[in-house]
């Protein structure tokens, strides 16, 4: 199952992965059928957007970009971790900062631009694809399939979080963790995990009502 949602809005944050995934593991959980390996957060979108901003801001081809983004799918949850891209780009700090609130408020910078008509319809259209395509590709034995997922997790404080995960014929196959990040990225860490905690009880709470 793969869950995808966008908020644009900070009154409707309530409403991202963030939450719907836990709201979906719970109800699975009430089911008796819920499998940790088989429920995705689709975060591609931010990945996407990174891509296209750090390539834009470097002179390359977003498709020949990969930036991890971490965390959860909205505001300060949203951590790109820049370190970490191929191939390997370094920013000044105040550029670096600018470029990471870009892509966290990219949601909000589209509804702006449409005067509050619209949002990110077409790309987040092509995200959810991408991932529903690897997915595909996974489960039909392709190997070293790598995408980046909200799923339940063990890597920080947070229930679930979103990291690369290595996808398989039967779901998630390996979470890959968060690798070596920078002091910078590590603020951003520390920042979101509250929120993320946060927005995951409010989704498991409107399940079990409390």
């Amino acid at each position: 199952i793969g869950i995808i949602s966008n908020p644009v809005l900070p009154r409707l944050t309530h409403l991202s992965v963030n939450s719907t995934v836990p709201i979906a593991a719970e109800v699975l959980k009430k089911a008796g059928v819920y499998d940790p390996n088989r429920l995705f957060g689709v975060t591609t979108l931010d990945i996407v957007r990174a891509n296209t901003f750090i390539g834009q801001a470097k002179g390359l081809d977003p498709k020949t970009v990969n930036v991890p983004v971490v965390g959860g799918h909205s505001g300060v949850t949203i951590i790109p971790l820049v370190s970490q891209a191929t191939p390997s780009v370094s920013f000044p700090k105040d550029q670096l900062e600018a470029l990471t609130v870009r892509i966290q408020e990219a949601g909000t910078e589209v509804v702006k631009a449409k005067a509050g008509a619209g949002s990110a319809t077409l790309s987040m259209a092509y995200a959810g694809a991408r991932f529903a395509f690897a997915l595909c590709r996974a489960i039909n034995g392709e190997s070293n399939i790598v995408e980046c997922s909200f799923v339940q997790s063990s890597v920080t404080e947070a229930k679930y979080f979103s990291t690369p995960v290595l996808l398989g014929p039967n779901g998630l196959q390996k979470n890959l963790g968060l690798g070596k990040l920078s002091d910078y990225e590590n603020q951003l860490l520390k920042a979101a995990i509250p929120e993320l905690k946060k927005n995951i009880q409010k989704g498991e709470d409107f399940v079990n009502k409390k």
